[in-house]
């Protein structure tokens, strides 16, 4: 203690508390350093402890790595709009923190799942992206570094989409393009201009969707319900099939729903009657061509994967949940007002503040 109390290093209240004139600082791939101010110099090893340390985990949400004109790492809060030049994860250091295996369940968001990943080399396809899950999935995304496209048919909302996406951070890098998916022509233009931009797909998510809305035909003269939910996304498959297995590894995700089992697709006979895929209008009852869209995702899924994984293109159904709040249900009066009973009691997209 006399040797500390010469160096001026008894006057602070814990071991790991630094003596005047001392700053902790990290490198870019997170060893903790300290500087001595009075000195001029630096050294691995606390001046207390004798201990060298190194920031455990990724950065927080919203925060990012950058480097100022004399080459010292800074760190942006992009949230809170700052920026300092100590790394927010020395507040959690290997010495104090265990790291504990992630879990996830029906009440985890994507932005807990894709924390501290680096998409940065990866581009994302998202039909319907510009709300709902579609939206919450491109910003997570988006806000991990992938460049993201949204198919949508809607590109007035498609680019506020996007603006949104950029306002939350600056170098986001999200674009729009059309495609309407109750038009075959119009899914094979968007595939056309998508393959004249040269990029690679790595992750495509067949997430647009409609349900309960009132019986039409497409330009395809086919049921709209089974066109928008199935068949179009079933063409856009087909159509980048090839970019998907140059750009292997890469996966297919389509969003089906547990409402697939309400339903099935054969005759009284046992065989598949592909007239219930694209009903008459006398035949038709919204739920049912739902749940009928929905299973077919899950069989094409299922075929997908079993043609284009040896390829390194894996697919996969997923269930969103049940009680998720969406905007799916505006085409029905009475399933709207439904669900802004249920409200209370269903589940948000968005990852909430804790």
């Amino acid at each position: 203690m006399a040797a500390l109390k010469y160096a001026g290093m008894d006057d602070t209240d814990s071991d790991d508390e630094l003596p005047p004139g001392w700053e902790e600082r990290s490198t870019k791939d997170g060893w903790v350093y300290y500087a001595n101010h009075d000195e001029m110099k630096t050294q691995w090893e606390h001046p207390k402890t004798g201990k060298k340390k190194r920031c455990a985990g990724d950065l927080p949400y919203g925060w990012e790595q950058e480097t100022d004109e004399k080459g010292q790492i800074l760190y942006v809060d992009h949230i809170n709009k700052r920026t300092t030049y100590f790394d927010p994860r020395q507040a959690f250091t290997v010495e104090d923190v265990v790291v504990k295996p992630k879990r996830y369940d029906g009440n985890t968001a994507a932005l807990e799942i894709l924390q501290g990943r680096d998409l940065s080399d990866k581009v994302v396809l998202i039909t319907g992206g510009n709300s709902g899950i579609g939206f919450e999935t491109a910003k997570s995304f988006a806000l991990h570094g992938a460049h993201v496209i949204l198919a949508c048919r809607n590109l007035s909302l498609a680019s506020k989409t996007v603006t949104a996406i950029q306002q939350e951070w600056h170098k986001a890098r999200v674009e729009a393009m059309m495609c309407n998916l109750a038009s075959l022509r119009s899914v094979r233009e968007f595939a056309e201009s998508f393959k004249a931009k040269k990029l690679p797909l790595h992750i495509l998510i067949c997430n647009a969707a409609v349900c309960t809305q009132p019986w039409s035909l497409t330009e395809d003269n086919l049921e709209s319900t089974f066109q928008i939910c199935h068949l179009g996304h079933f063409l856009l498959v087909q159509c980048l099939q090839d970019v998907l297995r140059r750009s292997a590894p890469a996966r297919v995700v389509v969003v089906s729903s547990e409402s697939h089992r309400f339903t099935d697709l054969l005759d009284s006979c046992g065989k598949v009657d592909l007239a219930l895929l694209s009903p008459s209008r006398k035949d038709y009852w919204s739920m049912l061509a739902y749940n009928r869209a929905k299973l077919c995702n899950i069989l094409f899924s299922n075929e997908l994967n079993r043609r284009l994984s040896p390829h390194g293109v894996t697919c996969n159904a997923l269930h969103p949940g049940n009680m998720m709040y969406t905007s799916i249900h505006r085409s029905w009066w009475l399933m709207t007002f439904l669900f802004t009973l249920a409200r209370p009691f269903t589940k948000s997209m968005e990852l909430k503040p804790v």
